[in-house]
C-alpha cells in the first residue's frame, strides 16, 4: 500500500512543469491586469516572473534525465509549459500599452513564434501517432527557445537597464533580439518542416 503511495506521488520536474504552468496567468495578470504599480515596477517584476520560470525549464529537464524521472505526464505537459509562458509573454508585449512602440514590429515576430509552435507541435503528435517517435528538441529548437527568453526580457528591461540612452529611446537591443528571435524560430521551424516531411504525406 505504501509502495503504490510512493508511485503516485509527484516527482520533482513534474512539479516544476505544473509551477510553470500555475505561473503563467500571474504573469499574465502582471502585463495586463491595471495594478497600482509603475511602468518600471511591472517591468522588473514581469521579467523577473518569466526568467525565474523560463529557468525551471531547463532545471526540470536535468533533473528527469539524470535521475530517471521522465513520465508521460512531463512528456505532454513540460512543451506545453513553455508554449504557455511564450505565448503569454507574447499576448501580454502585445496588449500593454508600455510596449507600444514596439508592436509595429513584435506583432510580426510573435505571429511566426505562435504559428511555429503549433506546427512543430502538430508535427510531433503526428509522428507519435504514426510511428510512435517522440521527437526531442533539436540543437536549433534549444537555440530558438534561447533567443526568445533572450528577446522577452530585453523587452521588459532595456528601458529600465539603459535609460536615457539611444539604446532605451530607440530600442536598439529590443529590436535587435525581437529580430534574432524570428529568424531562429522560421530557421528551426524549417529544419523540423524538413526532417519530419514523410510523415506529413498529403495522401495518406
Amino acid at each position: 500500500m505504501e509502495a503504490e503511495k510512493k508511485k503516485k506521488k509527484m516527482n520533482l520536474p513534474n512539479k516544476l512543469t505544473l509551477f510553470r504552468i500555475i505561473m503563467v496567468p500571474v504573469f499574465l495578470v502582471i502585463l495586463v491586469a491595471p495594478l497600482p504599480l509603475s511602468e518600471t515596477a511591472i517591468r522588473i517584476i514581469a521579467a523577473a516572473l518569466f526568467a525565474l520560470t523560463s529557468l525551471t525549464d531547463m532545471i526540470d529537464g536535468k533533473i528527469a534525465r539524470k535521475y530517471g524521472l521522465i513520465t508521460d505526464f512531463g512528456k505532454f505537459m513540460d512543451p506545453l509549459a513553455d508554449k504557455f509562458l511564450v505565448f503569454a509573454a507574447m499576448l501580454g508585449i502585445l496588449t500593454n500599452e508600455m510596449f507600444a512602440d514596439l508592436r509595429p514590429v513584435f506583432v510580426w515576430a510573435a505571429a511566426i513564434v505562435i504559428f511555429r509552435e503549433l506546427a512543430v507541435t502538430s508535427i510531433r503528435l503526428v509522428a507519435a501517432g504514426k510511428s510512435g517517435l517522440v521527437i526531442a528538441a533539436s540543437r536549433l529548437g534549444k537555440i530558438k527557445t534561447t533567443t526568445q527568453m533572450i528577446a522577452v526580457v530585453t523587452v521588459f528591461l532595456e528601458p529600465v537597464v539603459l535609460p536615457f540612452t539611444p539604446f532605451s529611446e530607440w530600442h536598439i537591443l529590443s529590436y535587435f533580439f525581437i529580430a534574432l528571435m524570428a529568424v531562429m524560430t522560421l530557421w528551426s521551424g524549417i529544419d523540423y518542416l524538413a526532417k519530419y516531411w514523410k510523415f506529413l504525406d498529403p495522401e495518406e
